[in-house]
């Protein structure tokens, strides 16, 4: 038995490698196919097409977005401060101060723009953190793929209880007795009888007969609304990716519900082939979010 997947979720993942702190942020909604995007801190890029692959070996839809945040620790070694360029910028920002546009800026905030500290934005490939930020993501994205397995667990629950539905209705629609032979046999015979009293020609009261006999038998929608039934159950037992699929079955579904009530003559039967159609509206509805 497969395992039933949703689109939607959210997961994080933080960690520790040198001096370096980094964390992702995983999360997804519906959409009709995969579309992964990813947010790296300036410099580090060149993860994306790794960082595709990741996401393409979990997930076959959803629209799945992750970012990258990344710090390194000020007090670890190694660092390379630019402390010319902070001059130059307490120097810029020095005029500015005297007139009181803006306060003095502190040197955790200089540190901190881009240019002035060894840190994300450098180029240099640190193979170590590389592989350490990929298997981050790894772990961010299974997190993910678990939220979002739990999202298809409970549409299962809610899919099963709309296909219950369908399939009680299904069975009072055959139960009707509109559906036996002998109230279809009758109704024939009625509007039989009212097409020889129009003295109609022989080849055109055959014709119409007929297509009164095809009008009248619901037989027919109900043996493939419950082989749709059984279809929808296989695919939920089946698990994800199934979700293109239920929705192609709530089409089938609906078409022959709007058939049912368009051949019918009976009010009763007219009623539970429109049940039958809310019934199948609430289910495609939910199958939408369904990976």
């Amino acid at each position: 038995m497969g395992v039933l997947s949703g689109m939607t979720g959210f997961a994080r993942c933080e960690g520790v490698t040198g001096d370096w702190r980094w964390a992702w942020e995983a999360r997804s909604v519906n959409g009709k196919g995969l579309e992964a995007r990813f947010r790296f801190p300036p410099g580090h890029d060149r993860l994306e097409a790794k960082a595709r692959d990741l996401a393409k070996a979990r997930f076959t839809r959803g629209n799945v977005q992750a970012s990258l945040t990344l710090k390194r620790d000020a007090s670890g070694s190694g660092l390379d401060i630019d402390t010319a360029r902070i001059d130059a910028l307490l120097a810029a920002a020095a005029p500015y101060v005297e007139r009181g546009v803006i306060a003095r800026p502190s040197f955790e905030g200089l540190v901190a723009l881009a240019g002035t500290l060894g840190g994300p934005q450098d180029q240099t490939a640190d193979p170590a953190l590389d592989t350490a930020l990929l298997a981050g993501l790894a772990d961010a994205l299974d997190a993910l793929q678990a939220a979002r397995h739990d999202e298809g667990r409970t549409l299962e629950t809610v899919l099963s209880g709309h296909i219950d539905t369908i399939e009680q209705l299904t069975r009072e629609a055959a139960a009707s007795a509109a559906v036996r032979i002998d109230t279809i046999r009758d109704r024939l015979a009625a509007k039989f009888a009212e097409l020889i009293e129009g003295d109609l020609p022989e080849d055109r009261l055959a014709q119409e007969a007929a297509a009164l006999a095809v009008k009248m038998d619901v037989r027919e929608e109900l043996d493939r609304l419950e082989a749709h039934i059984a279809s929808a159950r296989e695919l939920l037992a089946a698990g994800s990716p199934t979700g293109r699929k239920l929705d192609f079955l709530s089409q089938e579904f609906n078409r022959e519900a709007n058939t049912l009530c368009s051949k019918s003559s009976d009010s009763s039967l007219t009623q539970i082939g429109l049940a039958i159609k809310n019934a199948v509206d609430q289910f495609r509805e939910q199958v939408q979010n369904v990976e």
